[in-house]
C-alpha cells in the first residue's frame, strides 16, 4: 500500500486478515518506481490513490502484480475503507495482475 493511502486503511485491511505492507509505516519517502518494484518483488497488489501509477503501468509498461487505484472525491480513510469493502466483497478474485479503478459508484477492472 502506498504512502498516501494511509495507516488507518492498512489497519483495517490487517483486521480483515490481509497481509499488508504500508509504505507510510515502513518506507516513507520511497519513490513511486521503487514502490512498484517492491510490490512486484514481494508479489503484492498495490493499493494507491496516486494516478502516477497508472502512467507507470500503461505508458511506461512497468511490471506489476496488481494495482488498485482509489479515485474518490472524499479521500478520508472511512471512504477508502468503504470502497475497499465493496471491491473485496465483489471482486477479490479479480485483483491479481489487474489494474483496478475504484470510485464511489463504480469499479473498473483492466486485465492485461
Amino acid at each position: 500500500m502506498d504512502e498516501r493511502t494511509g495507516p488507518r486503511v492498512a489497519r483495517w485491511l490487517r483486521d480483515q486478515h490481509h497481509d499488508v505492507v504500508s509504505v507510510y509505516e515502513d518506507a516513507r519517502g520511497l519513490d513511486d518506481a521503487d514502490v512498484l518494484a517492491m510490490a512486484v518483488r514481494e508479489d503484492r497488489i498495490l493499493i494507491t490513490n496516486d494516478t502516477d501509477f497508472g502512467e507507470r503501468v500503461f505508458r511506461a509498461r512497468q511490471p506489476h502484480r496488481g494495482v488498485v487505484l482509489l479515485r474518490l472525491a472524499d479521500e478520508r480513510s472511512l471512504s477508502k475503507v468503504a470502497a475497499l469493502k465493496r471491491l473485496l466483497a465483489h471482486h477479490a478474485a479479480d485483483l491479481s495482475g489487474s489494474f483496478v479503478v475504484v470510485g464511489e459508484a463504480s469499479i473498473r477492472i483492466v486485465r492485461p
